[in-house]
């Protein structure tokens, strides 16, 4: 199965300079999006046509002349997505293709209820035919995200351990697993909690195979150069940052003090784009996002 990885895309995510664009937002987070980008819950009647309106946000991030491989090596997807269509192709398959931009799949369904300071990934039951679709797709890799809410031992060890139960399974079926426990900006122990985090990675990572490759997806870390030295392990292709419901300006300058991280960011790349912008309008808004972004990863 590991046969099936591109040796080009692999080489292109773990060398090429620039960012992995976040456009994975899923049912829950979807209306809100909408509403940022200037679009109503009025303005639609029913979750396919909440669906269809973002796909073409998407679309229109995608298709953008600004929106190129100069700047953006990957781009996380939504599973509805990934079997859409852009320009007559699926979206991996455009993006690839007409881009040479590199996918990855949201696979995970949600979080669970908060427990032992931590919010862990509610079951995936259909993973396996979520990769097999996803090999079809042509998509690189995957995304899953849970929770980090307090410095509490025991549950940063279950993220741990539930994430890489998972990427195991997915390094299995031939695909590269972002691994993404999200620290909250807000906690108060955010920096114990992240030491913690730290730890508890490292001891799996001692004893996991080199060849079953990953990647991580972390909060930019209150200590900068926090998760510098996983990259001691031949495992690992890359590192990347969530922006966390910080504003982009706030982002890139946080992310300028950890080297070898790169951004993978949703809301700081999005928020000044809107639907009643002409593509002029758009793209140059576009376009300042990107260069900030890329900016902050290559540092």
């Amino acid at each position: 199965m590991k046969d099936y990885m591109d040796p080009e895309k692999l080489k292109i995510v773990r060398e090429r300079d620039g960012f992995i664009a976040a456009l994975d937002q899923s049912g829950g987070s979807t209306a809100k999006t909408l509403k940022k980008y200037g679009i109503e819950e009025s303005e639609y009647s029913s979750e396919e046509e909440m669906f269809d309106l973002i796909h073409e946000m998407r679309k229109r991030v995608f298709t953008s002349p600004v929106f190129t491989s100069e700047k953006i090596l990957g781009t996380i997807l939504f599973y509805k997505t990934m079997n859409s269509q852009v320009d007559g192709k699926y979206t991996a398959d455009y993006l690839w293709e007409n881009k040479n931009i590199v996918s990855f799949l949201k696979v995970d369904k949600g979080l669970e209820e908060e427990q032992d300071n931590v919010k862990l990934m509610k079951p995936i039951p259909d993973l396996e035919e979520q990769l097999a679709l996803a090999r079809e797709r042509h998509v690189f890799g995957t995304k899953m995200r849970s929770v980090i809410l307090g410095a509490n031992r025991e549950g940063i060890r279950k993220i741990v351990k539930q994430q890489f139960d998972f990427a195991k399974v997915i390094c299995d079926n031939g695909l590269v697993p972002i691994i993404e426990p999200e620290v909250d900006i807000n906690i108060p122990d955010k920096k114990e909690a992240e030491a913690i985090l730290l730890e508890e990675i490292m001891n799996v990572l001692n004893t996991w195979q080199p060849k079953d490759l990953i990647m991580f997806k972390f909060t930019i870390p209150t200590q900068p150069d926090l998760y510098l030295d996983l990259y001691q392990y031949n495992c690992l292709i890359r590192i990347v940052a969530l922006s966390g419901g910080y504003e982009t300006e706030e982002a890139c300058e946080l992310l300028r003090k950890n080297h070898q991280m790169i951004a993978s960011f949703s809301r700081a790349l999005l928020q000044n784009l809107s639907a009643k912008q002409t593509d002029e309008e758009f793209n140059e808004e576009l376009a300042k996002a990107i260069d900030e972004i890329y900016d902050a990863s290559i540092k």
